[in-house]
């Protein structure tokens, strides 16, 4: 069986399509199947949509989250259901072409434990947005050790690796692309060209590209907290010139520099202190949000599925 997780929210407008595609794709490719179709909180008819998706179809099932929990959130909630050898993430809006399916499939039944969708272009979307998203993806690659540049959610899981990501990562603040990298094995990808969407547009913008960033980088490396140490050496080596440079003025008898230098110096050390504080700040929240061990995201209601797979650990139910 080859499970396929699709996190959604407020596709109501698209999501017929998206699963008679996929469905399609996937009974020619894998013939025994199911999709899972995870509803992010929307507050439009797409889960009823998916529910009368279901009475037709009994291999397209639902899961309602109780609010909008955030798409790691959703996704995590579909892994832990899915109960195929192959688990598929892709998104609802169908810039994940599901004709890509059969060739991970085929990279999967080689031996590749996860199958990486890249993507080869990226034409969708304004210039700041792909710009901001190569950015990060950069920047977090070099942090991090591993290339996730041109990547996407768009992955195929061997269901061992998926229940090691369910079982063994329980942190509060999850990024499936990273973990996915992160966790090794025999990897393998497969190339395609980003579509538009079909209908509608996306969620993400700008401002919540960089906090989703933010947050990614801050739970993923602790790269940014040993750069305050660095920030406090650049405010000493700003402080021995300053110093020179007034010593030096003293001595030669010219006078010595007057409140503009000391305003700027003031400025600039509190700038640092600032940026010190807020970084550790973040870090100290992260650890707040762990600690605490509240339930990544709640159920409110699901059509087609029963319990979490074997070895998951036992989600919360809002219903119950």
């Amino acid at each position: 069986m080859v499970s396929v997780v699709i996190p959604v929210l407020d596709e109501q407008d698209l999501i017929d399509r998206t699963l008679n595609e996929v469905a399609g794709v996937l009974e020619a490719a894998a013939g025994d199947f199911e999709i899972i179709v995870v509803d992010d909180g929307s507050k439009d008819r797409t889960f009823a949509k998916v529910q009368e998706a279901h009475q037709s179809n009994p291999r397209l099932k639902g899961l309602r989250l109780s609010r909008h929990f955030g798409k790691e959130a959703a996704m995590l909630a579909g892994l832990t259901r899915a109960r195929g050898q192959a688990v598929i993430t892709m998104d609802g809006d169908l810039q994940h072409p599901p004709d890509l399916i059969p060739a991970m499939l085929d990279k999967w039944r080689q031996g590749a434990q996860i199958v990486h969708g890249v993507k080869a272009s990226r034409k969708y979307g304004g210039r700041l947005h792909r710009t901001a998203a190569r950015v990060f993806n950069t920047l977090f690659s070099r942090i991090a050790g591993f290339s996730i540049v041109d990547s996407s959610d768009f992955k195929l899981l061997d269901a061992a690796i998926a229940r090691l990501l369910v079982k063994n990562f329980p942190e509060q603040q999850r990024f499936h692309r990273g973990l996915s990298q992160w966790v090794g094995f025999r990897q393998e990808s497969v190339e395609f060209i980003v579509p538009e969407r079909p209908s509608g547009r996306s969620r993400w913008s700008v401002a919540g590209l960089f906090r989703y960033g933010w947050n990614t980088l801050t739970s993923f490396t602790s790269l940014p907290l040993q750069l305050v140490p660095v920030l406090g050496i650049i405010m000493l080596v700003t402080a021995v010139l300053l110093g020179a440079e007034a010593l030096i003025s003293r001595l030669s008898g010219h006078a010595i520099s007057g409140f503009a230098t000391l305003e700027v110096t003031i400025l600039f050390s509190g700038s640092l202190i600032m940026i010190g504080l807020g970084v550790v700040g973040q870090y100290l929240a992260r650890i707040y949000d762990e600690v605490k061990r509240r339930p990544v995201y709640l159920v409110a209601d699901e059509c087609g599925l029963g319990s979490p797979a074997a070895g998951a650990p036992q989600e919360p139910d809002a219903s119950t």
